[in-house]
């Protein structure tokens, strides 16, 4: 099988069953020259907010701007100290320091890649302000949880939903609510490659909180809710009306194409089934088994651990195959040189460091081919069978 015929993110083969009503939704925008908070926008925003089932939704400019928008929002103060996750994207980390915050970074699970409630709690002191679960890979943290201890401690909570748009939590007490919907307010990415992406940038926050969301709307358009009246230190953080044209022909088929996502991880799972050395994603919620039915994970990324020091033997393998690939993530952010603090023990990183030298995600995106998905497994069944 050929280097091009399989792509870590297909945007092409998806565009082809939607370009015709993304051109004809762009020649609106154009025709009336509706670039910034048009028509488009609006009809997004409403559309989001049926969908997720959250009273708010306030569209911006990216999925780094709706972090800092939301701590803004949350009227955090320099010199607080906010908790997150070790293992994730930068930008999760990078809009705290750049508030002059505190980030607080904490070890996550081994087996669902999330925060670790318990170095949540072990990480509180009495300038702690916030905490911010990341829902890694498109499978919601433990949210029950990190409410509860939010309460306690009387915390707020950002839910970081950049890669789990469409996913449900499945709370023991058998509510589904959707990710990001679940603490004070969530904040999410459009770029490319996410579930729900567009083509450029974009980004949203979710809130049922209706006094935090009208200070985030001021926040977004230059703390203005009236022109050239600026009643709060705001940026200029909003979504372009060509992208949410296709952000709107998307999110009508978000569920179908998280089900062709599940569909692709079924299929991983059933091939690499028994291969040693290789540990395939779990779900750790009360959904048995990955499902189309509960929507429990969303399989932003497909991502295997494995063992013995072979990964990167596996990443030159597969390489060398024309297989697409990343390592997600690489190098912990306590180890990255911006985000260094002698407070840090590199015991209490264990499963984040760890997981740097294990985890290789593979192709996952709405246009894998069984014979694709053939290919890859058994390339990666011959090189850990050696």
């Amino acid at each position: 099988m050929k280097e091009h015929t399989i792509q870590m993110v297909d945007l092409v083969g998806q565009y082809e069953e939607i370009k015709n009503e993304i051109k004809a939704g762009f020649d609106e925008v154009l025709g009336a020259a509706s670039f910034i908070n048009g028509p488009a926008v609006k009809t997004f925003q409403s559309s989001l907010e049926q969908y997720l089932g959250v009273k708010h939704v306030i569209p911006c400019a990216n999925g780094t701007d709706a972090l800092q928008i939301a701590m803004m929002g949350l009227g955090l103060k320099p010199g607080d100290e906010v908790i997150t996750a070790d293992f994730t994207f930068a930008s999760t980390v990078e809009v705290i320091a750049l508030l002059g915050l505190t980030p607080v970074l904490v070890d996550v699970k081994w087996d669902d890649f999330t925060i670790d409630v318990a170095a949540v709690e072990k990480a509180i002191t009495p300038k702690t302000k916030a905490i911010v679960p990341v829902h890694l890979f498109g499978q919601c943290a433990d949210m029950k949880a990190i409410m509860e201890l939010a309460e306690r401690y009387n915390l707020k909570v950002i839910e970081d939903n950049a890669q789990a748009i469409g996913a449900r939590y499945l709370d023991p007490s058998g509510a589904r609510p959707m990710a990001g919907t679940i603490g004070h307010v969530g904040a999410t990415s459009f770029f490319p490659s996410k579930n729900l992406g567009c083509y450029g940038d974009g980004g949203a926050l979710f809130t049922n909180d209706d006094d935090l969301a009208h200070t985030l709307r001021g926040i977004v358009n230059h703390g203005m809710y009236e022109r050239y009246h600026h009643d709060v230190v705001g940026v200029n953080s909003r979504l372009d009306s060509l992208q949410a044209v296709v952000l709107n022909a998307k999110l009508s088929r978000l569920d179908t194409y998280g089900a062709k996502r599940q569909a692709a991880a079924r299929a991983y799972n059933s091939a690499l089934a028994g291969l040693s050395g290789v540990e395939t994603p779990v779900t750790v919620s009360a959904c048995e088994g990955i499902c189309d039915t509960c929507n429990c994970h969303v399989f932003h990324q497909y991502t295997l651990k494995i063992d013995g020091n072979r990964r990167d033997g596996l990443a030159q393998h597969l390489a060398q195959k024309g297989i697409p690939f990343g390592i997600y993530y690489p190098i912990p952010l306590h180890r990255q040189k911006a985000y260094r603090d002698e407070r840090y023990n590199e015991e209490d990183f264990r499963v984040t460091n760890a997981l740097s030298d294990a985890v290789i995600s593979l192709p996952m995106h709405t246009e894998l081919t069984p014979e694709q998905i053939d290919y890859i497994t058994s390339e990666i069944r011959s090189f850990l069978s050696q």
